[in-house]
């Protein structure tokens, strides 16, 4: 009777999990037909949602067998695009008439700076992309990956019994998460809490959870895991949320001597990413060229005119040989990776359909949706997840279904019903002592402590490895926010030029040399996507800067995430009479933009407008008194 109450408990969660998903998926489409039906191109294309005008390229069938087409952007490749790989795309011309679509849409295969290859529907969506003018290509409206989501959340649901059951009972329901019972294994190259994070996932029957603050060596914590699990399992799926996380994740276990097999397209591309992909390992497979003879036999025959009965059996015959040659070539290649590699939506390819797991790593599984990563849990026997949910949240783009609790993460979920499964990371590697403090009180019940070799790491002798620059003591009229609207949120135009004058200043007080001969690194960031694209078009004009531009990335919070920078300058923006500070109010995105700097931390903000909110009151007030 117990078990059947606390089942009913976890799918009702489950059925509340599944409304508040339709919601995002219902605001996220009318928002998509609003954009494209009201939206200037031009407005498109500085979102990174459109290029336009493009080019097209080659044509071919890629090592899938699909039909792709090059396209290359021609315009504003200073603009960071949205495109990545499995994002569905749509083909429109300006005429004399207006903005028209074309009746297609395509997938995109491959993106790296300006240049795309989409997998379009047939010869004759490559003749009209050939053949119009003034050509785009812009987001469209993904409905597969809702699709797979709801598709994950109505299986979890439906079980009644199995391995999916029983972990849906764990993680929502009453069930107790079981773990094996051995002698503590030493890792001398580890730190203590490293080591038993190690040791939890290797005891772990069902689930087991690596919390990792900044700069505590997650990363590193989770690639030893994934070794000491490979010795005792023949093969393990490793996930993430995004593509980036998936690459960087992948390139450790690579350096580790580990075999990797990347389902999907990497965005950290380079030829060390590109080998280990499946589609590059496919065509690098001695069957590969007879396989592409093979097909290349088919379409010929298919296009011929006449098609008799001895034809139709040549094609039926190539056919066979070609599923055959496919079949041989997949089994080699998961016969020969230690690790599959892919993000959560990628475990639905076709490649892995039938593969099951007896162990599912999720890394930044703090950023994932919960529907998401069921899609990758429904292949896997036990699961470990990684990540900090003290960090940057997942997406939601309706603001009723995050209120009501979908930006909950299924590792937030764990954490709270299954705290004795949780291992924290304890020691940072990044951060002056003074940087990192804060954090650890605010965030991490000042449980983190720095490592004897970063405590005391700063650029200059006697410098204040913190400040904020207050520009509430500046002119008032000149120090205000603007509303842009729509997704860009906020300007401050003072405060960036403010900013960058900050980092002309601090150049000048290191020595510009000195800068340039250690190759000291900076990042500029703001929460406001405008502010940033404002203060990239300042450094492009700026001749003081020009020496440093390699030196200096400057990104959004989100862009941040998982990086570390010498010198980090953060431009808080807000600054009214309200103390109205908008999604400044959600204080992981500040852990994650002040927790980034190794050296130095430069915050320029309205204290008088932040101040009504008490951590910034508090940051304020930790600052002013080192």
């Amino acid at each position: 009777m117990c078990y059947l109450r606390s089942m009913n408990n976890s799918i009702l969660e489950l059925q509340k999990l599944q409304t508040l998903l339709h919601m995002e998926h219902d605001f996220e489409r009318e928002q998509f037909m609003e954009q494209s039906n009201k939206m200037s191109v031009q407005r498109k294309i500085k979102r990174g949602i459109c290029w336009w005008p493009i080019r097209t390229g080659r044509s071919f069938y890629n090592s899938l067998n699909q039909l792709t087409i090059e396209i290359y952007r021609t315009e504003d490749d200073e603009i960071e695009s949205v495109f990545e790989f499995g994002k569905a795309v749509s083909f429109f011309t300006i005429t004399d008439k207006g903005t028209e679509y074309f009746k297609f849409t395509s997938t995109v295969s491959y993106v790296d700076d300006d240049r795309m290859v989409a997998v379009i529907p047939d010869s004759g969506a490559v003749l009209t992309l050939e053949n119009a003018q003034n050509v785009g290509v812009q987001l469209y409206f993904d409905e597969s990956t809702y699709h797979l989501m709801f598709e994950a959340l109505n299986k979890v649901m439906q079980a009644k019994s199995g391995r999916l059951a029983d972990l849906r009972e764990i993680f929502h329901g009453n069930s107790k998460a079981e773990h094996l019972t051995f002698d503590h294994i030493r890792f001398p190259w580890l730190n203590a809490a490293q080591e038993l994070a190690v040791n939890e996932v290797l005891r772990a029957k069902d689930v087991a959870i690596v919390h990792g603050p900044p700069g505590t060596g997650k990363t590193t914590t989770l690639v030893e895991a994934i070794y000491e699990t490979l010795r005792r399992e023949s093969q393990v799926l490793v996930c993430a949320q995004s593509n980036m996380a998936v690459d960087w994740i992948s390139e450790k276990l690579v350096d580790h001597g580990i075999s990797v097999l990347r389902i999907g397209n990497p965005t950290r591309v380079n030829d060390k990413m590109l080998s280990f992909t499946y589609e590059r390992k496919f065509e690098s497979h001695p069957d590969y060229p007879q396989l592409w003879a093979v097909r290349k036999a088919i379409r010929e025959l298919y296009s011929q005119k006449k098609k008799g009965d001895s034809t139709h059996q040549k094609i039926s015959r190539l056919k066979e040989r070609a599923t055959e040659l496919e079949i041989r070539i997949n089994e080699q290649l998961f016969a020969d990776a230690k690790v599959i590699a892919s993000t959560l939506t990628s475990t639905a390819n076709r490649v892995l359909t039938g593969r099951k797991f007896s162990t599912l790593f999720i890394d930044e599984a703090a950023q994932a949706l919960e529907p998401a990563c069921w899609i990758a849990i429904r292949k896997a026997g036990r699961v470990i997840l990684a990540g900090d949910h003290q960090q940057l949240p997942p997406t939601v783009k309706c603001y009723e279904a995050e209120k009501q609790g979908l930006s909950h993460t299924l590792m937030e979920q764990i954490v709270a019903r299954r705290p004795e499964t949780v291992t924290m990371l304890t020691t940072q590697y990044r951060m002056n002592e003074e940087i990192m403090r804060f954090s650890s009180n605010w965030f991490y019940q000042g449980k983190v402590e720095s490592a004897k070799e970063v405590k005391f790491r700063s650029i200059l002798d006697l410098d204040r490895p913190m400040m904020w620059i207050d520009t509430s003591s500046l002119p008032e009229d000149e120090y205000r926010e603007q509303f842009v609207g729509e997704s860009f949120g906020r300007i401050n135009k003072a405060e960036a030029q403010l900013t960058l004058q900050t980092l002309k200043d601090y150049f000048a007080k290191i020595g510009k040399q000195r800068v340039l001969d250690e190759r000291l690194d900076v990042g500029v960031i703001s929460p406001y996507k405008v502010q940033v694209q404002y203060m990239r078009q300042l450094v492009k004009k700026s001749a003081d800067l020009k020496p440093f531009r390699h030196l200096i990335t400057l990104n959004t919070v989100d862009g941040f995430q998982g990086q570390e920078r010498d010198i980090i300058l953060i431009s808080l923006v807000r600054a009214n009479d309200d103390g109205q500070i908008g999604f400044l109010r959600d204080l992981r995105r500040m852990n994650v933009a002040m927790t980034r700097a190794r050296m130095k931390l430069i915050i320029l903000g309205n204290a008088a407008t932040l101040s009504h909110h008490p951590f910034y009151k508090k940051l304020y007030e930790y600052i002013q008194n080192l």
